[in-house]
């Protein structure tokens, strides 16, 4: 069973991987970067900071304490028990996966922290903000974010179904703990949040998007 499991992972990864072009991969690694996001965070901090002060820093450790979580159980953890190799690191399916500006990451890949922390952190603001709208926008940032992975190269499907898995999971966690900490006197004043700041945000994430695709049009065009 394992075994089959397997080879339906690698056979989807190759089929998902195979289906790239040049402007994909300019794409796509912008998209997996640190510092795409830049914009959007600028947003959701002015989103939290102008309730109060008290609820922008709650909010910021919400989410310090998601991403830690999620990327320490991934990386620190699940990935040198289960010791799964990349698709780019595997010898038996190396040459044939389709890697971007020579990148082929670590060398386990399971389960995705890129997954886990998109994934948690979507979840947590989707829990936090309680809308209907931006919730499906983050949810697929989170899911274009933790495609670009296999797009590269770096996972297979199931890497990113399993570390979404445990990224929603935590964020869902954090959540419980962010409500928890509302409840702390120093914390108590901090206000809620409104269909108006969720509004901004979801603008923010589709723009975000949009202009990464304008970022990678105009690198493309340039080569």
């Amino acid at each position: 069973m394992l075994e089959l499991l397997n080879n339906a992972d690698t056979q989807l990864l190759l089929f998902l991987n195979g289906a790239n072009n040049a402007f994909f991969d300019e794409l796509f690694w912008l998209i997996t970067g640190k510092f795409a996001w830049i914009p959007m965070i600028c947003v959701l901090l002015y989103c939290t900071f102008r309730r109060d002060w008290k609820t922008g820093i709650l909010v910021i450790l919400g989410i310090a304490v998601t991403i830690a979580l999620c990327d320490q159980i991934s990386s620190g953890i699940i990935k040198d028990i289960v010791c799964r190799l990349r698709p780019t690191r595997e010898p038996g399916i190396g040459d044939l996966v389709h890697i971007v500006n020579g990148y082929r990451g670590g060398q386990y890949g399971f389960v995705s922290s890129h997954a886990a922390n998109s994934f948690g952190v979507a979840v947590f603001l989707a829990m936090l903000f309680r809308n209907r709208a931006f919730s499906y926008v983050i949810l697929i940032w989170a899911a274009v974010l933790s495609y670009s992975r296999i797009y590269l190269g770096v996972h297979y499907p199931g890497d990113i179904i399993c570390g979404g898995l445990l990224g929603a999971a935590l964020g869902a966690v954090v959540y419980c703990m962010y409500m928890k900490a509302k409840k702390i006197r120093f914390f108590v004043s901090s206000k809620g949040f409104d269909g108006k700041d969720a509004q901004w945000l979801s603008y923010a994430t589709i723009g975000n998007i949009l202009l990464l695709v304008v970022v990678a049009t105009i690198i493309y065009a340039m080569k």
